[in-house]
């Protein structure tokens, strides 16, 4: 038989019994469709924190100096006291880490953990527990801040340690409805503060908004809050390129200026937006290794109910295999049929599960803080799913309807 006549007599059968082939594939369907989906929200996210994420906590073209590395989750007891015992960052390091790299773009120093949180009052109006960080006014070009209003903290800032503020774009947003926040006086605790510029806009991820905060100058910070356990040197550089080449020079420096004697394990830990990234990647490689599993016992299911089906359809269609044989069909012939029709249905089966499964996951997107991306790999894997199922699980059901002897087949009612 032609390939478009077994085809077309694989599609007649599933036309002939539709509800059947439905629950037929009802496996397949589930676990290609939650692959697809899982696998779209997992892409979406690890995109998303490379993206956003990162660059949103070291900034792009940069790297930290920090006294604990960037870990996304709590330290264990060990690692903790390991940390502890760590010197904090200084005024005086950012300056050797300065001198070291003359070539920045720009060296800033911003207050890390413990973040204090406070109200912010304007008027009659209040927000509540927002973030509060003292930096120095490069802290503003390392993070690739674009002010909607206003301008940014500068070095007089510094040097007077004025009260002055810039708000991120979610607390304007929700204190200055209506109504220019440049030159209002707010309330931060019982400290008075003049606005002097709103931060545009960063988004959300995983309900987690990047506009909820207010910087201060460092120095009015240190007054307000005294000196925090953590203290972050930022360091931004013109191109990308430059960034390892920059790290050396400021790892020199600090061990230097930590009095560190060759050998001696580093008391800092210098990041990147990739150590990021990384770490988020390691911590979805769980879930990529969980998937596999799921998937694989919905696929056998499913194709355990394809071979059980087929066989159906063979003691079903005894008769119409003896007229064909005796007719002339080859016993290879009836097997190709066959092999065809599993293959077909669990294909079938494959694209529908790739359709659910982009549907769910779009809508996860729409509905939830997560985002979504689906990918081609995804697909094809999906859709290879079905055809292999098809192709395992029917062989057996169209060998079987091979073998029959015609004229058994003949006296079959």
């Amino acid at each position: 038989m032609r390939l478009t006549d077994l085809l077309s007599v694989a599609f007649g059968e599933i036309r002939a019994n539709k509800l059947r082939s439905f629950f037929t594939l009802l496996g397949i369907i589930v676990s290609v469709a939650f692959l697809v989906a899982v696998v779209a929200v997992i892409q979406g996210m690890n995109a998303y924190v490379k993206e956003n994420i990162a660059g949103a906590v070291v900034g792009t073209n940069a790297f930290q100096v920090r006294r604990a590395p960037i870990q996304v989750g709590f330290f264990d007891d060990e690692a903790m006291k390991r940390v502890e015992r760590r010197p904090r960052i200084s005024v005086a390091d950012a300056a050797a880490v300065r001198l070291a790299i003359p070539d920045a773009q720009a060296i800033a120093l911003t207050t890390g953990f413990p973040t204090p949180l406070s109200d912010i009052v304007w008027r009659n109006r209040e927000v509540g527990d927002i973030r509060v960080f003292g930096v120095t006014p490069p802290y503003q070009e390392v993070q690739d801040y674009r002010f909607e209003a206003g301008g940014p903290l500068t070095e007089t800032d510094i040097a007077q340690r004025r009260s002055v503020v810039v708000l991120g774009h979610e607390v304007a947003e929700k204190l200055f409805e209506g109504v220019s926040a440049i030159g209002q006086d707010v309330r931060l605790g019982s400290e008075h503060f003049e606005v002097i510029g709103v931060v545009a806009p960063k988004g959300k991820v995983l309900g987690q908004s990047f506009d909820s905060f207010a910087l201060i100058p460092f120095t009015r910070y240190e007054m307000l809050y005294g000196r925090r356990r953590t203290t972050t040197i930022s360091v931004k550089m013109r191109d990308a390129k430059e960034v390892e080449n920059a790290m050396l020079r400021a790892e020199e420096a600090m061990r230097a200026a930590h009095h560190l004697r060759p050998g001696q394990e580093n008391n800092f830990s210098l990041e990147t937006a990739a150590a990021l990234v990384d770490f988020w990647k390691q911590l979805t490689a769980v879930l990529f290794s969980v998937i596999p599993a799921v998937v694989a016992i919905g696929i056998v299911v499913g194709g355990i109910v394809i071979m059980n089906i087929m066989l159906m359809s063979v003691s079903e269609r005894t008769r119409e295999i003896g007229i064909r044989k005796a007719v002339g069909s080859r016993s290879r012939d009836i097997e190709r049929q066959f092999l065809a029709e599993a293959i077909v249905l669990a294909t079938t089966g494959g694209v529908l599960g790739v359709l659910s499964g982009w549907g769910f996951a779009e809508l996860v997107a729409a509905v939830s803080p997560l985002p979504a991306r689906i990918t081609g790999w995804s697909v094809l894997v999906a859709v290879t799913l079905g055809a292999t199922v098809g192709v395992l699980f029917g062989v057996y059901p169209a060998r079987r309807a091979a073998r029959l002897d015609p004229i058994t087949a003949l006296r079959a009612e």
